[in-house]
Formats: structure tokens, C-alpha cells, sequence
């Protein structure tokens, strides 16, 4: 079986203990207002196209086979509308202006590249993570490509906004050693605002996979003046107290890195504008969160 990825990122020191291979997959359900991967929301391959790389040598419009693309003059015009997604202007580019971004490979293809680095994970604790997108949107895919980690005696890790079907979630649970866990919002309302998605199935499955005794860290975005909030930050401690075998809250603060994307992509940045997340304020979410928690009797998980 062939899964859509959109990247192999080796030596990862941020997506699970040690050093580890991160595995993106195409597709997710969510669309949270702060995504920094834009291009992993579609399962279909994505075409951006870099502007400022652009000469307009017309090798694209040569190759493109729908004629989407056009030179006028030192002008470049993308009509994305009747865009195949085939790549072939992406491959004739000779300056890196223009990028396929998704492509298919099969469950061994994958874990073949990932075993390259076999010692470094032995050495270092490490092993594969599957991020995305959201993986469990490609559950048969994943679920191979878990098990023949397994097979393989690799350490799996596995990050998810918890948003599929049960059965989906606990089939991934007897393959995976971990759960980076995202818990985006705390209140029903607002998380549909924020990510288009409801709040309920995704605390349904994160304490039925903790009571089935996955391990899990928590992994919360905090974006200053959207959802970095006192009431929020009480909320996570709330939701994280009672699971039994949670061991760490992860704050991902709110960066830059990805807002290049939304251009290259074509796509709408709703938070265009919006100044990172500090230091200084990822630290006062940090202890806030973690005094939250030593209150409720969890002091325990650590908060970083």
C-alpha cells in the first residue's frame, strides 16, 4: 500500500525521545488558524511557487501540459484552477521556484529510509515519529508502516490531533510507543472556531487511549491574543490531571517559519500580521500551566 507523504525529515531532536526520523503524510481535517504546515492540509500533491525565485525563464510554462502556467514578458502568471498537480513544472524548474510538494510511496520505501539511521536511534533512544497533516486520515497506510517499525524493533511515535474514529485511533494504539497528543483549545466553541473542528471526539479519544495505557505527551500551540489565556492555560491542567499515563505538556509557541507557505500556496494566512510568540511569554504560559497543575495534586508531568 502506498501512503501521501510530503516530507522525510531526518534527524529530528523535537518530535519524541533521541534522535528520530519524522515521517509527514498528507491530509488533515482540521484547519487550525495557526497551521504552519499549510501544505500538509490537502491529501492531494500541492504546487507552491516562490515568487521571489522566479526569473521567468519560461521552463515551466514549456513543460506544463495544461497550459497553466504563462510569461508575459517578466511577468509569471499560475493559474492554479486548471493545475493538474502532475509536478512536471515543478521537475523543468531550473531555480527552485516552483515545488511538488506530495508524493506516494509504499510502506517499505519509507521504512527503507528511515532504517538509515538505525544507530543513531539506538544510541540515542530515538526511532520514527509520523507526523502530518494528520496520519490518521491515512489509517490503513499508517497502521502498515507502524507495524513494520515494530517488526523492525524501531521506537514509534506518533503525532496526532486525535481527530478520527475510535477504532482508527486504537488500532494505531498496539503499534505506537507514544503519543504526541495535541490538544489545541479547551473550549468546544472556541476550538471550532480556531481549527473547523469539534472539541468532543478529540478528549473522548485521548482518555480512552489513556485508559487503554498509551503513553502521551500533550502538545498545546499557544498563539498570545488568540488562545493563550489564563483560562485556557487552567483548562489544559484540567484536561491533563486525571491521565494516568501522561508525562509531559509540551507548549508549542507560536512562530513565523511557516507564513512563506501560505503565499507560495496561494492560500489565506489568518493570522497574517501576528508577532510570535516570545520567550518571555512561553515561559509565563509554562509555569502557569504547571502551577495549574501541582494544584491539582499533578506535579509530577513536566511542562516545557
Amino acid at each position: 500500500m502506498d501512503g501521501n507523504l510530503f516530507d522525510i525529515q531526518r534527524f529530528c531532536v523535537h518530535d519524541g525521545p533521541g534522535i528520530r526520523t519524522t515521517v509527514f503524510l498528507k491530509g488533515c481535517p482540521l484547519r487550525c488558524i495557526w497551521c504552519h504546515n499549510p501544505e500538509s492540509q490537502s491529501p492531494l500533491p500541492s504546487i507552491a511557487w516562490y515568487a521571489e525565485k522566479c526569473v521567468s525563464c519560461g521552463a515551466c510554462a514549456a513543460a506544463c501540459p495544461q497550459g497553466c502556467h504563462r510569461i508575459n514578458g517578466q511577468t509569471h502568471l499560475f493559474r492554479r484552477e486548471g493545475c493538474a498537480r502532475c509536478g512536471k513544472c515543478a521537475a523543468a524548474c531550473p531555480f527552485g521556484a516552483i515545488e511538488a510538494l506530495g508524493q506516494r510511496l509504499s510502506a517499505e520505501a519509507v521504512l527503507a529510509e528511515v532504517a538509515r539511521d538505525r544507530n543513531f536511534y539506538r544510541n540515542s533512544g530515538g526511532g520514527m515519529t509520523v507526523s502530518g497533516g494528520e496520519p490518521l486520515m491515512q489509517a490503513e497506510f499508517l497502521l502498515e508502516l507502524l507495524q513494520k517499525a515494530k517488526a523492525a524493533g524501531l521506537h514509534t511515535c506518533l503525532e496526532t490531533c486525535g481527530f478520527a474514529p475510535w477504532p482508527v485511533a486504537e488500532a494505531a494504539a498496539a503499534y505506537t510507543d507514544l503519543f504526541l497528543y495535541d490538544l489545541k483549545e479547551t473550549d468546544e466553541a472556541r476550538h471550532r472556531a480556531l481549527t473547523g473542528a469539534p472539541l468532543a471526539p478529540i478528549l473522548d479519544n485521548l482518555r480512552r487511549l489513556d485508559a487503554r495505557g498509551a503513553q502521551i505527551v500533550l502538545r498545546c500551540p499557544l498563539v498570545p491574543g488568540v488562545n493563550a489565556g489564563e483560562a485556557h492555560l487552567r483548562a489544559i491542567a484540567d484536561v491533563a490531571a486525571p491521565l494516568s499515563h501522561l508525562t509531559e505538556i509540551n507548549v508549542m509557541a507560536y512562530h513565523l517559519l511557516g507564513s512563506g507557505k501560505y503565499d507560495a500556496l496561494e492560500m489565506e494566512n489568518r493570522l497574517r500580521g501576528r508577532a510570535a510568540m516570545t520567550e518571555t511569554e512561553k515561559a509565563d504560559c509554562v509555569r502557569k500551566i504547571a502551577e495549574a497543575l501541582a494544584a491539582r495534586g499533578r506535579a509530577d508531568v513536566r511542562v516545557c
